[in-house]
C-alpha cells in the first residue's frame, strides 16, 4: 500500500489544474457545503459571485441590496459599512474597511476582489454614453459516464429511455444592466429529447427590465422569489448552518431571474417589482407551470397525489407518466419598507393544484397539507441598532400552523460578534416554498435553539463555535415518537502568512431514530455522528498551490459499535500561464458504510461545481483543465475515475455497474461576445 501512495503523489506532481477563477469563489463555496443537497446546482452562487468579480462593487455608490449578494458578508457588516459611508463620507481607500466594526482581515480578504473605489462620484452612465451592443455568454457543456449502467441495457422491465449523454446549453445577453434575458437548456443521463418539442428534457427563459419608470424590476418566463428569513417564501439556493456562525441570518434578495438548471425550485410567469414610494415597494407574481407528481388513479376514474417529486429526471417510463402531471397556480404579492436600519415587510400568497393531495396512512404524515389550494402569508422584520442586528419572521398556513424564527445578531467588539436564535415550526405549519435554518427538509415539527461565536484574537487567527439544541415534537420518517438532538460545531483557522492557512474544525451530531430491523429492543436509539477536519493551503508561488484534508467521520447508533470513516486528499492547483490551467485531486477513502459516509467540495467546470460523496473503501482522482482558445472563447475538460477495492459492481438497481470503476468525462466551451 505504502508504494501505491508514493506513486499517486508522484503522479500529484505530474499535472496542472484549476476549476474555479479565483480561489476566493472556491473558500466560499467550501464553507457553504456543509448543509447543501448533494446534487444542488450551485450555479445561482457561482455565477453571481464571478460576475461581480468582472464587473466590481463600487463601495463608494452601493447599496444594502447589492451587497446582499456577496454571501460572506453578514448583515449586521453590510450596516455597519453602509453608516461608516453615511457618517465619514467616501472611502478613499480600501484599507479603511478594517476600521469598521465587524470587518476582521479575514472578511475583508475574501471582499477585496469583489469591490473597488470610485472617488468621482460620476459612476452613472447616460443613455446617450451607453454603448450600443449587449454582453452575450454562451456556455455548451456536454458529459456523460463511461461505463454501461444496468439501465441502459436492453432490460425487459424497467429501463433507461433514452441515451447515457448528458448536456447542457446554457446562454445569457445582457445590455447595461437595464435589460437581461437567459436560457437554460439541459438533458440528464437516460432522458430522451422530449418528442420535438424542444431541444432538450428541461427548458427555462426568461427576461428581465431594470428601472423603467417605477418599476424598478419585471421578470416575464422563469424567476425565483427570497423574503424574509424563508419561512413564507423563498425559491431558489440557500443555506443555513455553517462555520461562520452568521449565515443563519438569510440574505434575501427579492424578486430575481431564475438562470439555475435545477428542474423544481423556480415560478414561471410573470413578477415585478414596483416603487410605490421612497423606501416602499411592492412585487407582485403570478406563476402557472406543470409539476412533477405522484399521482394515484381510482377506480371511478379520479385522481390523487401524495408527493411532488423534484428530482427533476425523465428517464424511466414511471418517470415519464408522472412528468407535468400535476399544474400548481401561484399568485400573491409582499410589500416591503426598506431604509439603512429598518427593514418591514409583509408576504401573502395562494398555491392551488388541479388534483387533490392526499398524506396516506404514514402517522407521520398525519398534519401534511390534503386538498387543492394552500394559503401562506408572513410578516418580517429586521432592524440595526448600533451593532445590534435584530431579525425575525412569522409565518402562517391559513388553516394550518405557524412558524416563527427570532435571531440577534452582536457585535461585541472588534475581536467577537456573537449570533442568538430561536425557531419554532408547528407540526401543521405547511408551505411549499420555504427554505430556512433547521434540520428537517420541510419548515415544520422543529423546535430549536441556536447560538453562536466568531472570535478573532489576532490578524492570524480566526475561531467559531456553534451550539444548536432541537426537537420534534411529532413522529418523522422512520422516528415513531417525539425525538430531539444537537449539533455542536468547532473550528480554528490559523494563517501564519498569506501563503498558507492551517484549519481544524470538529463537529457532533445528535439525532434518534427507530431501531433497526435487526434491533429486538424497544424505543427510539440515539444516532451519533462525529466529523473531525485537518486542512492545509498553501501556495508555492503565483502559479502553484495545494490543499491537503484528512478527514474522519465517526458513526454509531445505540449500541451497536461504531465505524469509523476515513478520507484523505491532496490537492494541486497550477497556473501554467494566461491559456492554460486547471488542478487535479487524488483521494484514498475508506468507510464501512454509507452511514460513515464524507462529503468533500469539488472543482469541476465552470460554474459546474459540485459536492462528491466518499463512501466505501477506494480511490478517487479527476482532472480539470481550462484552456483560453481565444480572447473570446475558453475550453474546459474533465476526467473522474472512481476506484473501489473488493467490489465485483458498483450502485443498485437500474445504476449498477459490473466491475469496481467508475468514470466520467466533460467538457465545456465558453463563447463570450
Amino acid at each position: 500500500m505504502s508504494a501505491k501512495i508514493l506513486l499517486l503523489f508522484i503522479a500529484l506532481n505530474s499535472f496542472s489544474a484549476i476549476a474555479q477563477d479565483n480561489s476566493f469563489i472556491k473558500d466560499i463555496l467550501e464553507s457553504a457545503a456543509e448543509n447543501l443537497a448533494e446534487d444542488v446546482d450551485l450555479y445561482e452562487l457561482t455565477e453571481r459571485l464571478n460576475h461581480i468579480l468582472a464587473h466590481p462593487i463600487n463601495l463608494n455608490h452601493t447599496s444594502a441590496a447589492t451587497l446582499k449578494q456577496l454571501i460572506f458578508l453578514s448583515p449586521l457588516q453590510i450596516n455597519n459599512l453602509l453608516r461608516h459611508l453615511e457618517v465619514n463620507g467616501k472611502l478613499l481607500d480600501l484599507a479603511e474597511l478594517q476600521s469598521i466594526d465587524g470587518f476582521d482581515l479575514v472578511t475583508v480578504g475574501r471582499l477585496l476582489p469583489f469591490v473597488m473605489l470610485d472617488k468621482s462620484g460620476k459612476g452613472k452612465i447616460s443613455l446617450k454614453s451607453m454603448s450600443s451592443v449587449g454582453t452575450n455568454d454562451l456556455i455548451v457543456r456536454y458529459g456523460r459516464v463511461m461505463e454501461v449502467p444496468k439501465g441502459f441495457m436492453d432490460l425487459p422491465g424497467s429501463r433507461y429511455l433514452g441515451s447515457p449523454d448528458k448536456m447542457l446549453l446554457r446562454y445569457k445577453f445582457a445590455f447595461n444592466n437595464k435589460l437581461t434575458a437567459g436560457l437554460v437548456m439541459e438533458k440528464d443521463a437516460g432522458e430522451r429529447f422530449s418528442h420535438g418539442k424542444v431541444l432538450s428534457d428541461h427548458f427555462s427563459a426568461n427576461m428581465t427590465i431594470n428601472d423603467v419608470g417605477p418599476f424598478k424590476k419585471i421578470v416575464l418566463g422563469d424567476y425565483s422569489l427570497q423574503f424574509g428569513q424563508g419561512l413564507t417564501l423563498w425559491s431558489g439556493f440557500g443555506f443555513g448552518k455553517g462555520p461562520d456562525v452568521t449565515s443563519v441570518a438569510a440574505r434575501d434578495v427579492g424578486l430575481r431571474s431564475y438562470s439555475s438548471s435545477n428542474e423544481a425550485s423556480f415560478f414561471r410567469g410573470v413578477a415585478n417589482t414596483l416603487s410605490i414610494m421612497k423606501n416602499l415597494e411592492l412585487t407582485s407574481f403570478v406563476s402557472y407551470r406543470r409539476r412533477d407528481g405522484s399521482i394515484k388513479l381510482w377506480p371511478d376514474s379520479s385522481a390523487t397525489i401524495q408527493t411532488i417529486n423534484d428530482s427533476g429526471y425523465h428517464r424511466t417510463a414511471t418517470e415519464l407518466k408522472n412528468q407535468n402531471s400535476l399544474g400548481q397556480l401561484v399568485f400573491g404579492a409582499a410589500v416591503q419598507y426598506l431604509s439603512d436600519n429598518l427593514n418591514i415587510g409583509i408576504v401573502s400568497y395562494q398555491s392551488s393544484y388541479d388534483q387533490n393531495f392526499v398524506t396516506g396512512n404514514s402517522a407521520y404524515n398525519k398534519y401534511a397539507f390534503t386538498g387543492k389550494s394552500l394559503e401562506n402569508a408572513g410578516f418580517h422584520y429586521n432592524y440595526t441598532f448600533k451593532n445590534v442586528y435584530a431579525y425575525a419572521e412569522v409565518a402562517h398556513s391559513v388553516d394550518g400552523g405557524v412558524a416563527v424564527v427570532n435571531g440577534l445578531l452582536a457585535s461585541l467588539s472588534q475581536k467577537v460578534s456573537a449570533v442568538v436564535l430561536y425557531r419554532s415550526y408547528d407540526r401543521d405549519y405547511r408551505s411549499f416554498f420555504s427554505s430556512a435554518v433547521g434540520e428537517n427538509t420541510d419548515v415544520s415539527n422543529e423546535k430549536g435553539f441556536y447560538t453562536g461565536l466568531n472570535y478573532v484574537p489576532s490578524k492570524r487567527f480566526l475561531f467559531s463555535v456553534y451550539v444548536d439544541v432541537f426537537r420534534f415534537p411529532w413522529l418523522k420518517f422512520r422516528v415513531d415518537s417525539a425525538s430531539r438532538g444537537h449539533e455542536i460545531l468547532a473550528q480554528g483557522v490559523y494563517v501564519p502568512k498569506k501563503t498558507l492557512k492551517i484549519l481544524l474544525r470538529i463537529k457532533r451530531e445528535l439525532k434518534q431514530q427507530n431501531p433497526d430491523a435487526t434491533d429486538d429492543s424497544d424505543g427510539l436509539k440515539d444516532v451519533s455522528k462525529v466529523s473531525a477536519r485537518a486542512a492545509i493551503d498553501w501556495r508555492l508561488n503565483k502559479s502553484i498551490d495545494f490543499q491537503q484534508r484528512v478527514e474522519i467521520s465517526i458513526y454509531k447508533k445505540g449500541s451497536v459499535a461504531q465505524e469509523v470513516g476515513k478520507l484523505i486528499y491532496s490537492d494541486f492547483n497550477y497556473h501554467f500561464s494566461a491559456k492554460v490551467s486547471g488542478n487535479l485531486r487524488i483521494a484514498f477513502f475508506d468507510t464501512p458504510s454509507y452511514n460513515s459516509r464524507i462529503y468533500a467540495y469539488e472543482d469541476d467546470v465552470l460554474y459546474g461545481s459540485s459536492f462528491g460523496l466518499y463512501s466505501d473503501k477506494g480511490f478517487k482522482y479527476y482532472s480539470n483543465v481550462r484552456y483560453r482558445l481565444t480572447r473570446k472563447i475558453d475550453l474546459w475538460a474533465r476526467y473522474a475515475m472512481i476506484v473501489y477495492q473488493g467490489k465485483e459492481s458498483i450502485s443498485f438497481g437500474l445504476d449498477e455497474i459490473k466491475g469496481n470503476k467508475k468514470s466520467d468525462a466533460k467538457v465545456q466551451v465558453r463563447y463570450q461576445f
